[in-house]
């Protein structure tokens, strides 16, 4: 059975890299580390869902200029 890659890296791999976080900050720190990595992913992918949201209401503001805009026209031309 194949195992499922995270980022390129397989299952050993994994385990590996686990094991020397484990030896180089101890397991006291490893949930401190985990919580702030959490954290961060989290801060990140607010700030992403603002800009996104930000984009989409520049696009409805424009989709309205250019409704209002097109539909000054059609009067002007009517007269």
């Amino acid at each position: 059975m194949e195992a499922i890659l995270l980022f390129g890296i397989g299952g050993t791999e994994a385990l590996l890299i686990f094991g020397v976080v484990l030896l180089l900050f101890g397991a006291k720190k490893i949930p401190e580390f985990a919580k702030g990595l959490g954290k961060g992913i989290r801060e990140f992918k607010d700030a992403v869902g603002g800009v996104e949201d930000d984009i989409k209401d520049a696009g409805r503001d424009a989709k309205r200029n250019i409704d209002s805009t097109r539909e000054a026209g059609r009067i002007d031309m009517k007269d």
